[in-house]
């Protein structure tokens, strides 16, 4: 395929692919305002997304080898009709009347499960119908896509959730996936690997390989614990944030932060895209990472004004797309196509595992530490960093990780590997 209609083809999967996401962001956001208007608990929202990351964790292995014998267009379609049908079941339930968390927890698992096919063939199709000299441009339309989706699916899916509840949510969704769904299967083209099938190895060769790669390339695997490092802090600041917020203030008002960081990625995508090739891509992953840890964390622990929360999210967001696009490239750059899948199967087990931990660390802290902890405080100095009642154990507790993310970034910083990897 020549690089011009490689590119073209790729735009068309990445436009489809990101209005499919658009979509499925609308479900699982309702489904948080749901869960906590019934529980008022942080953990009963942290365990909707655990229950979709244990199986991604446990099953991103012995998938990605998978991923690089099977048909790439073929797991995506797989993948993504399973997340429907999930969705699906979970509009009959609501409209029963027996929706209960437990059925959420459920249908997040099977979702999960089929998440775990559909990332890394993802991953693997984009390079395939991506020229080499286009990876840092492809690099910022992905995280384009994913600013669009922060800014836009928070405010949509308040905005049908009050107008129809789940039902209005979930039809959109669905109608987005279809669109999404027809487009690749008749429309995209992703080439096929020469060695897709292959007869002369097994799995467990398969996963011996990805695991000598990585630790083969220090460099490699010190940034993937790196934000697997981040990745922990950020779930403890994801499962935290609605407790606080609505605590606070309104639904309204999560959405609107929410919609801010979603701005500030946009914001941060345009910058991506002018910017020039850095001379090391991993020293821009640190700095962008080192702006978002010092900022949002600490005006959402300081400030009871939503619209300092709003600044927070905007300085905390903007150099997460810079991140992304050099984190993209460095790996495409890196990690040879063939084995793309398994490696990057093994770069997400050891880089997401701690998202899980993050978010029941996240739901643990809020409810049964900070809050209990701030409630026995009375006119004391944390009652005036951090406020009174309801919610100041979230505030406290986003000054205690915008610490432990400066100290990571330090930390991380000075690996010599990690340095020297380009």
């Amino acid at each position: 395929m020549k690089d011009e209609k490689k590119f073209i083809n790729f735009i068309l999967l990445w436009a489809t692919q990101t209005l499919s996401r658009l979509g499925s962001s609308l479900t699982p956001f309702a489904l948080i305002l749901w869960a906590y208007g019934e529980t008022g608990s942080a953990m009963s929202t942290a365990l909707l997304t655990v229950s979709s990351y244990v199986p991604y964790i446990l099953l991103s292995l012995p998938v990605g080898t998978l991923t690089d014998r099977m048909n790439k267009k073929h797991l995506m379609l797989l993948s993504d009709t399973a997340a429907a049908l999930c969705t699906l079941t979970i509009l009959f339930v609501w409209l029963s009347g027996n929706l209960e968390l437990w059925h959420l927890y459920l249908v997040n698992a099977i979702t999960g499960t089929a998440q775990t096919l559909q990332q890394p063939a993802s991953e693997v199709a984009t390079t395939l119908v991506t020229p080499e000299d286009k990876y840092q441009k492809a690099g910022s339309l992905n995280a384009l896509a994913y600013s669009v989706i922060n800014i836009a699916s928070p405010v949509i899916a308040t905005a049908l959730y009050s107008a129809g509840g789940l039902t209005l949510v979930i039809i959109v969704d669905l109608s987005t996936f279809t669109v999404a769904f027809l487009s690749l299967l008749f429309f995209v083209r992703i080439p096929e690997m020469k060695n897709e099938k292959r007869e002369d190895s097994h799995i467990m060769m398969d996963l011996k390989e990805s695991l000598y790669f990585l630790k083969t390339n220090t460099g490699i695997l010190q940034v993937i614990l790196f934000l697997a490092a981040i990745n922990f802090i950020a779930s403890i600041y994801n499962a935290a944030l609605p407790a606080m917020i609505l605590s606070f203030e309104s639904e309204s008002t999560l959405a609107a932060v929410q919609s801010t960081a979603g701005i500030a990625m946009i914001t941060g995508s345009a910058i991506a895209a002018m910017m020039p090739a850095p001379k090391s891509r991993v020293k821009m992953i640190i700095i962008s990472l080192f702006i978002s840890m010092s900022t949002e964390n600490f005006m959402l622990s300081f400030s009871r004004n939503p619209a300092i929360w709003c600044l927070g999210a905007f300085l905390g967001w903007l150099c997460i797309p810079v991140m992304n696009t050099n984190l993209d490239a460095l790996m495409r750059s890196n990690i040879p196509s063939g084995i793309q899948g398994r490696v990057y199967s093994a770069r997400n087990m050891l880089q997401f595992f701690t998202i899980p931990l993050g978010y029941l660390a996240g739901g643990f802290l809020v409810d049964t530490v900070f809050e209990p902890f701030m409630a026995d405080k009375s006119d004391t100095v944390l009652n005036q960093l951090f406020g009174t009642g309801k919610g100041s154990g979230a505030a406290f507790l986003f000054a205690v990780i915008g610490v432990m993310g400066v100290l990571v970034c330090i930390v991380f910083s000075r690996l010599e590997n990690m340095r020297k990897l380009e």
